[in-house]
């Protein structure tokens, strides 16, 4: 049960969302050996072991993951969970994947039921399969050396679903928890499509939400889920492979008004208490609105956790009456503070290194301009300066 050496780059197409078995089967299917793997459940020390089967989904031939094991009965509790996996003979790294996922769990049902992690009562969730369910994902994860995880968005299905607490909708209260701040997709299916072991795997694990990244795909895993659909196949695909490029991703959100009443001041002020309130950008495009108005589309660039408090400046100081938001995957190259010394003094800015590996130097503005007027010289001569001071032999690539 050795790690792989890491690096890969998983992407997971939910088109028909995500459950534990769905996940774990795309896995074996994708490459993970089974022997393996069950060498991990054996050692969880519950009976439990996996047995793969081919099936075909809507003519799509996928790979169907069964835990076979003995009967049992009562609940576990998260302290239960931890010392099964403690003792087991997973890696250190594999251990925390695992228990990352049931905290998370115990969270998300604690929240729901009122009560604290301690106490929460794992009905589902705490039996054999998806205890197997997802220390599998742990251990297939680091054989396929997969260091990343990106998922499209999450179709959650629409309907009913029977559980000991009785007859809920879909989502599922645990489920719509743990989906809380990603991305779900449209769907009409009627069917629990991503189950809350899925759910728990894709808030803790995937880094990444949206479209196929650019990577050189190797393999492409086939997941099959236990229902069969009638609108399309039950099937989790799982792409690997490596980054065309090793960029950095991040999901941040856009937050997007048109005003054709607010004059260029308000404006103004307006892009200034964004940009103070932690705004990443704040730009804005003149556009042409209806009966032939000159307007301006105001639009913002920010973190999650900032949506909401931009959303109030913006409502404050526009005379907007509505706010188009939606979350954007990006790239971005590596980058730190750097500081160079010119014959005027330090210059600070930032290094960054592009997709060659080639480290680059930008000089912050404010800092030449700083320089400039106190020198009385030309800002673009201190900028040249400063680009001439930086020595990109002192600085590796990031990304070996």
């Amino acid at each position: 049960m050795g790690e792989a050496s890491v690096g890969k780059i998983a992407y997971l197409d939910c088109s028909s969302g995500i459950s534990g078995d769905m996940m774990l089967a795309a896995l074996v299917d994708a490459g993970a050996s089974l022997e393996v793997l069950n060498e991990a459940v054996e050692s969880l020390g519950l009976g439990a072991r996996l047995v793969a089967g081919e099936v075909k989904k809507k003519g799509i031939r996928a790979l169907k993951i069964t835990v076979e094991h003995p009967p049992q009965s009562g609940h576990r509790h998260l302290e239960h969970i931890q010392r099964i996996i403690e003792q087991s003979r997973l890696t250190d790294r594999q251990k925390k994947t695992a228990l990352t996922v049931f905290v998370r769990i115990a969270q998300a049902e604690a929240k729901v039921h009122g009560t604290t992690v301690e106490k929460v009562h794992f009905h589902e969730l705490g039996a054999v399969d998806s205890i197997v369910d997802i220390c599998g994902v742990a251990v297939g994860l680091d054989l396929l050396g997969i260091d990343r995880l990106a998922a499209s968005p999450i179709p959650v299905g629409s309907g009913w679903v029977q559980t000991e607490h009785g007859r809920l909708p879909v989502p599922a209260p645990a489920t719509g928890e743990l989906l809380c701040g990603i991305p779900l997709a449209d769907s009409f299916v009627q069917a629990e499509l991503t189950t809350p072991t899925g759910a728990a795997i894709v808030a803790c694990l995937v880094e990444e939400f949206g479209p196929l990244p650019a990577i050189r795909i190797e393999r492409i895993g086939y997941g099959a889920g236990s229902r069969d659909l009638q609108e399309q196949p039950n099937i989790l695909r799982l792409f690997l492979g490596e980054p065309i490029h090793q960029l950095g991703t991040d999901t941040v959100w856009i937050l997007e008004t048109n005003l054709d009443d607010t004059s260029g001041e308000w404006i103004g002020y307006c892009t200034g208490q964004l940009l103070e309130a932690g705004a990443l950008d704040v730009y804005t495009t003149a556009i042409q609105m209806k009966k032939n108005r000159p307007a301006v589309k105001l639009s913002v660039l920010c973190r999650a956790e900032d949506v909401g408090r931009l959303e109030q400046i913006l409502f404050q100081e526009t005379t907007t009456l509505g706010i188009r938001r939606w979350p954007v995957s990006r790239h971005l190259l590596p980058r730190s503070c750097h500081r160079v010394q010119t014959a005027w003094g330090p210059i600070e800015g930032k290094v960054y290194w592009g997709p060659d590996g080639q480290a680059r130097f930008s000089p912050e503005f404010d800092a030449c301009q700083r320089v400039a007027v106190q020198q009385r010289l030309p800002l673009r001569t201190v900028y040249d300066a400063a680009l001439r001071a930086f020595d990109p032999t002192q600085f590796s690539s990031p990304n070996p």
